[in-house]
């Protein structure tokens, strides 16, 4: 507002605001004095009045560090939106902190949280008659949940990080939250003590931001660059780093010339904005949520994109970051280097992105690459950050598998061996506390393949990911010796063999909700196999004596997204104008 900020340029919308701007819907003509009177109550003057209305969607919230201080955030933004000559509109929205609902039931709120987020800052937007958006984003569903949002509304908008948070220091080492959830499993097995496990738990998260790891999150902030719904350079500075409220001031300025040069999500993504995007995700080992949101997006967008174009992708770019969890190195180790530039300029070099892409500022990839000021790459010496021709691995680390277990696809996320093929014997649970209970007993064995159904968009509902029990196996010393197989999802600290999104799910009447206790399971990685050693007559059999379980809820909002939810291998959207399958 102006009582906060000199402006820089309070006409220059003077022409557009009676032909282009719909916030005039409530700011303009006798019949809006009501309007105005409502705004002046909010300490918003004729300066404001006359300006394109910007809202800030703000998810800020007390239950994750991830979010924690995104008022902060929120308000540098706003700072510089109103610098600009807009005026400035904060409004929250929700947050569900995976971390602490991870391994509850609560964590089927997750995924939907996701939708909620986009529906109501879609319907704000909307119904307030916005001219354009800071979407600010923290915790891992935030992300694409406010990305989804800018697209739907296709206003001019800018996405905004709100940063990681720094490594905990202990036994010497930088650790996260995942060491924590695998000092969980080390604990269970007596190879950890209480009062280590203790004092892993005091010093794994020193403050605010998002995990710190290349997880969900940091994926989607890295991606947001890649898709150009984000300036270049923006994910990576940490929470609460100075650099982190200079991106905000910047990310405000910077819609404002989204809404002067009519700059909008559908004149920015592309085909190539999302080849882009499965590229970067592949290249630095990003989460296999990011599978899930980019169909989502993309959906949203209306551009054609299937699962079978990341493993298609992901086979042609080399991973060449090397980070948490399959690493030891976080996100402000990248940030340190450049950022999320360096992964992207060294791809582009290599043909394996599309550098005439559009950007949220307005010039595309390759050209704003040129203004950032990026060391040289041969001055950039790194033991976590890979060269294309000497990468860290040949293929990215995103791979699809198929086969008579998952006719619509699954996903897996390589951390170890890329030539990685296991037979076992399948050990089948109904939901992941079993499950859990199972790995906490000591019961595993080497070669088991662990399967979880059920917890599918539908069947959850809510597709939960299941961090707890995956590093509850590596923390046991199953790392790559079981494999764990569900048509849920996992959490971008999951590493080892853990295949996820298995679809058809089993309460849609999929082949992984046909199993039983013993039947023979292959997962190969080369050849992108996962099938069950049966042939297409005893599944069929049985098929017809299968029963859909009970839903799980009759009502209330899990009730409503069980029945909307569409297959993972979509997406898992609800949004009744796209397609489902």
């Amino acid at each position: 507002m102006s009582k906060q900020q000199p402006r820089d340029d309070t006409d220059r919308f003077a022409g557009k605001k009676d032909a282009d701007l719909q916030s005039k819907d409530v700011t303009e003509g006798a019949e809006r004095a009501p309007h105005r009177a409502m705004f002046r109550a909010m300490g918003f003057d004729d300066d404001d009045l006359s300006s394109p209305l910007v809202g800030v969607p703000n998810p800020a919230a007390d239950i994750t560090p991830c979010n924690v201080h995104l008022d902060d955030v929120a308000q540098a933004a706003i700072d510089g939106v109103d610098a600009a000559g807009g005026m400035p509109i904060e409004f929250g929205t929700i947050t569900i902190s995976d971390a602490i609902s991870m391994g509850t039931e609560g964590m089927k709120a997750s995924l939907i949280s996701r939708e909620l987020i986009a529906d109501s800052v879609e319907l704000v937007s909307f119904g307030e008659r916005m001219d354009g958006l800071v979407t600010v984003a923290g915790c891992d569903k935030n992300l694409p949940g406010m990305m989804m949002a800018a697209i739907r509304t296709d206003l001019p908008s800018v996405f905004l990080y709100g940063g990681s948070i720094m490594p905990g220091q202990h036994g010497g080492r930088d650790v996260t939250i995942v060491q924590v959830f695998e000092g969980v499993g080390a604990y269970a097995q007596g190879e950890m003590s209480g009062d280590e496990l203790d004092e892993l738990e005091r010093h794994a998260c020193p403050g605010a931001g998002s995990c710190g790891g290349m997880f969900t999150a940091n994926t989607m902030a890295s991606i947001s660059e890649a898709l150009g719904l984000a300036p270049l350079g923006s994910a990576s500075a940490p929470a609460e780093d100075r650099a982190r409220y200079e991106i905000a001031a910047q990310a405000g300025k910077l819609v404002l010339d989204c809404i002067e040069n009519d700059r909008r999500p559908s004149t920015i993504l592309s085909r190539k904005s999302f080849e882009n995007a499965i590229a970067v995700q592949t290249a630095i080992g990003g989460s296999t949520n990011g599978v899930l949101h980019l169909l989502a997006l993309a959906a949203e967008a209306g551009v054609e994109l299937d699962i079978e174009d990341f493993d298609e992708i992901s086979k042609r770019t080399p991973k060449i970051a090397d980070m948490q969890p399959g690493g030891a190195r976080v996100m402000n180790d990248l940030h340190e280097l450049g950022g999320v530039p360096v992964v992207i300029r060294r791809l582009l070099e290599a043909g394996l992105i599309h550098g005439d892409a559009m950007t949220v500022t307005g010039r595309t990839i390759e050209e704003e690459l040129e203004t950032l000021g990026l060391p040289d790459d041969d001055e950039i010496e790194a033991d976590f950050l890979y060269t294309v021709e000497e990468p860290k691995q040949k293929e990215g680390a995103i791979k699809i598998l198929k086969g008579n277990l998952a006719p619509d696809g699954a996903v897996l996320k390589v951390t170890g061996d890329d030539a990685f093929h296991h037979e076992g014997p399948a050990r089948i649970f109904e939901n992941e506390e079993d499950a859990m209970a199972y790995v906490q007993r000591g019961d595993v064995e080497s070669g088991d393949v662990i399967v979880i159904r059920n917890e599918g968009p539908k069947g959850g509902p809510g597709m939960r990911e299941m961090l707890g029990v995956t590093a509850a196996v590596v923390g046991a010393g199953h790392e790559d010796d079981v494999a764990l197989l569900t048509d849920g999802r996992f959490s971008g600290g999951t590493r080892g063999p853990m295949i996820g999104h298995v679809a058809p799910e089993a309460a849609a009447g999929g082949p992984i909700g046909l199993l039983e206790d013993g039947d023979i399971v292959t997962v190969d990685i080369p050849n992108r196999e996962l099938s069950v050693g049966l042939d297409d007559a005893a599944l069929q059999a049985r098929k017809e004596a299968w029963e859909p379980p009970e839903p799980p809820y009759t009502g209330g909002v899990l009730a409503k997204y069980a029945r909307d939810f569409g297959s993972a291998a979509a997406g898992a959207i609800t949004n009744p104008g796209l397609k489902n399958e």
